[in-house]
């Protein structure tokens, strides 16, 4: 492949899934396709360093909870109902009373925003057997008799309703248009059934899988760091699992203050290994900057999250918190290695709305969260230029290197300016993974 006329007049050249050759005037030598790049850039393509794609397929086959009772009219009587999107602020405290007011006569589970609760109606209740279930996760009142709200079961409602058809290969297909080449998904339990279940769907992207140590893996998907997910009256996973004779790197949930405290000591107890990151950083006080440098260990935050929460963080979060929601800008200047991912589906999966997030990091009332963590435009593309294996290291579009591209509508200095912008981007024309597009905007 020969892509031509890019920014500054730059050509690329591709065989066997590596770049050949950059430089203005390359001659054609018989290759069977040629990308004319039209003067727009050519960047490497993104990679997001955290997602859930089981969990994105999911939702794409699920309601917003503010269209539940629509969709309960036009479902059939015995058929579940899956939602997604709640959060207290906006609908208020949810229970199984409450999901009976609204859907008493079909199975409903509704999913909390954060990823880590779900609320069942009594008929789905029924249905799972979750009064007689001892699981610790099933919340119950005075009496015994559970509230229909569930903590961290994901693995245990897999096996007590129904299976929710998941079209991996349609995440795959709206991902490669976006640019993105690679997903590292981060679930922090994972099956042989949930490995065989993606690799049947072909995806289009380089997939790196945390959690899947002693699984059988195609070739096309690489180990990841082991994800322990915290919560903050259950910090024992740090104590049982950061030892200092452990196998590999961790990637440790952290959304609050103590998580990420709690997180630092073991580390530090236990010896900060390469490739240990932090996920999401939500809270990064001033004071623990240094300790996050010294260790070495990667920040991958949501930038995102500003755009999409910042609202209901300067309502909800401690004021003195507030400084110190995902930072970024700072946590780069204080030496910390920095990457991004979207966190989808809990987050938004555009990944262009998210890079405009890190340059403004602007409410969607327009205000401004932590004007100190804005980051330019150059610095917040390379949030999702990292390799999954070195998410803070920014990969270039040089000899050698891995043929994962992008072809973009525009010059980089105009890319730059939009970034700053308030228009939604959608820059993406051409997406090539290991030398073969896929995604091409030419087609349309």
């Amino acid at each position: 492949m020969l892509i031509v006329g890019g920014d500054g007049g730059v050509d690329v050249r591709i065989a066997g899934g590596r770049i050949l050759d950059v430089g203005p005037g390359l001659d054609r030598r018989g290759e069977d396709d040629v990308v004319d790049a039209g003067g727009g850039a050519i960047v490497p393509g993104l990679h997001d360093h955290h997602v859930h794609l089981r969990a994105m397929a999911a939702a794409a086959a699920s309601v917003p909870v503010g269209q539940l009772q629509e969709a309960a009219a036009n479902t059939p009587p015995g058929q579940w109902l899956r939602a997604v999107g709640y959060h207290e602020s906006i609908a208020g405290p949810l229970d199984r009373w409450r999901l009976d007011e609204l859907v008493p006569d079909r199975p409903v589970r509704v999913q909390h925003r954060s990823g880590g609760l779900w609320v069942l109606n009594s008929l789905a209740l029924d249905l799972a057997g979750a009064a007689t279930a001892d699981e610790p996760g099933i919340e119950r009142d005075e009496h015994g008799t559970p509230t229909g709200r569930l903590w961290r079961l994901d693995g245990w409602l897999a096996g007590v309703v129904p299976p929710t058809p998941l079209d991996l290969a349609a995440v795959s297909r709206q991902a490669a248009s976006q640019g993105i080449v690679g997903f590292t998904d981060a679930d922090p339990h994972r099956t042989q059934a949930d490995v065989d279940l993606l690799a049947t769907a072909e995806m289009a992207q380089h997939v790196t899988l945390m959690s899947s140590a002693g699984l059988d893996l195609p070739d096309a998907f690489t180990p990841g760091p082991r994800k322990l997910l915290l919560d903050d009256d259950a910090l024992s996973p740090l104590t049982d699992q950061l030892t200092p004779d452990r196998d590999g790197p961790v990637a440790v949930h952290c959304v609050t203050r103590l998580q990420l405290v709690a997180t630092l000591a073991a580390l530090a107890d236990a010896g900060a290994r390469p490739g240990d990151r932090i996920e999401h950083a939500g809270v990064v006080p001033v004071e623990l900057r240094a300790e996050l440098r010294r260790l070495g260990v990667t920040v991958v935050t949501q930038p995102n999250f500003v755009a999409e929460r910042g609202d209901e963080y300067l309502t909800d979060v401690d004021p003195d918190d507030r400084p110190l929601l995902y930072p970024c800008a700072t946590l780069q200047a204080a030496g910390v290695p920095v990457a991004a991912g979207t966190d989808a589906p809990f987050g938004d999966p555009d990944p262009w709305a998210a890079l405009q997030a890190a340059v403004q990091r602007r409410t969607r009332s327009g205000r401004v969260l932590g004007p100190d963590e804005r980051v330019a435009p150059p610095a917040a593309l390379d949030l999702f230029l990292g390799a999954a294996d070195a998410p803070a290291r920014p990969r270039r579009v040089d000899p050698g290197a891995p043929a994962d591209l992008c072809v973009l509508d525009r010059p980089l200095e105009d890319l730059h300016r939009a970034l700053a912008g308030d228009a939604p981007l959608d820059p993406v024309v051409v997406t090539i993974a290991g030398g073969e597009v896929i995604a091409d905007r030419r087609q349309r």
